[in-house]
């Protein structure tokens, strides 16, 4: 295995790690007021994707099936790079916070 394969791995151990830690905690402090300022504007505040550019854009319901069967670390990469129009906040938020926004779109299928 070459270096960068081994950079990688090791990098998405370290990120599961990171990730499992805090899907089994509670959502800390301050992640509902994140979601709000981040997130809720184009995703609702109850993850539908509801509100106008949510379905302008066609946006997934984080609720579904479809959503909640990927992975933490597939939904940490979208949140920290982005995806399509999203805008990433790896360099906006601390990888707690990213990490807390997993645990809070987890969250968000038993509502």
């Amino acid at each position: 295995m070459d270096y960068r394969k081994r950079l990688a791995n090791a990098s998405m151990i370290t990120v599961a790690i990171l990730v499992g830690s805090v899907a089994f905690a509670e959502s800390g402090p301050g992640v509902t007021d994140i979601y709000k300022a981040k997130c809720a504007s184009c995703h609702g505040a109850d993850g539908s994707g509801q509100t106008k550019i949510g379905k302008t854009m066609k946006l997934r319901d984080l609720r579904s099936p479809e959503v909640q069967k990927q992975t933490d670390a597939e939904l940490l990469k979208i949140i920290t790079d982005g995806k399509a129009k999203m805008p990433g906040y790896k360099t906006k938020l601390s990888v707690a916070d990213l990490s807390s926004l997993v645990a809070y779109v987890r969250g968000m299928a038993s509502k």
